[in-house]
């Protein structure tokens, strides 16, 4: 499985170019910007991590609170905590196995405190959603490979604990995951 990322599509770049060669104007003014280009080439039985973890933003509340980020990308808060924008994402995993293979799913650990310039607040509750391509069975949690080229993918949601009156500011914080195929 591959995945590519540019920051700036080379393609623009050349239709402008065609256009203004065309038009025959010369520009009074010229600027080169460098750009990049990026792919993750990935190996059978392995994996990699597609979007991060991310409650998005939100207005802490005069009481504490949670925030929770379901596999399906549904974000819910309470005791006043309120949420703004968008930006959320479940963190998303993709990898490639052989189909029907049976792959196990263990978490590094149940919860991790994010810390940032306020109290630090934990992170708990992680769920681990199914997909098309990685439906989930029992625990210990493991799942079968559904897709006939083995390539899957599947989210993971958690819950957030605000505090009262949270510090403003970014809070982050590490969690590690485990595939083990079978």
């Amino acid at each position: 499985m591959c995945g590519a990322s540019y920051k700036y599509p080379a393609k623009l770049g050349m239709a402008v170019a065609a256009v203004c060669a065309i038009s025959g104007a010369s520009p009074a003014l010229a600027e080169t910007e460098p750009a990049n280009a990026e792919i993750t080439v990935v190996r059978p039985l392995s994996f990699v991590i597609d979007d991060n973890l991310d409650f998005g933003s939100l207005i802490p509340g005069t009481l504490a609170g949670t925030v929770v980020m379901a596999p399906t990308g549904t974000r819910t808060a309470n005791n006043g905590i309120v949420l703004v924008g968008g930006g959320q994402s479940t963190a998303t995993f993709s990898g490639q196995g052989n189909f029907n293979q049976r792959v196990d799913i263990s978490l590094g650990a149940n919860s991790i405190l994010i810390t940032g310039p306020g109290a630090p607040m934990r992170v708990r509750t992680f769920v681990i959603g199914s997909t098309p391509t990685a439906v989930l069975t029992t625990a210990p949690l493991r799942f079968r490979i559904a897709a006939a080229n083995g390539i899957f993918t599947f989210p993971i949601g958690a819950t957030l604990e605000v505090g009262a009156n949270q510090a403003p500011g970014k809070y982050t914080g590490n969690w590690s995951i485990t595939l083990n195929y079978f």
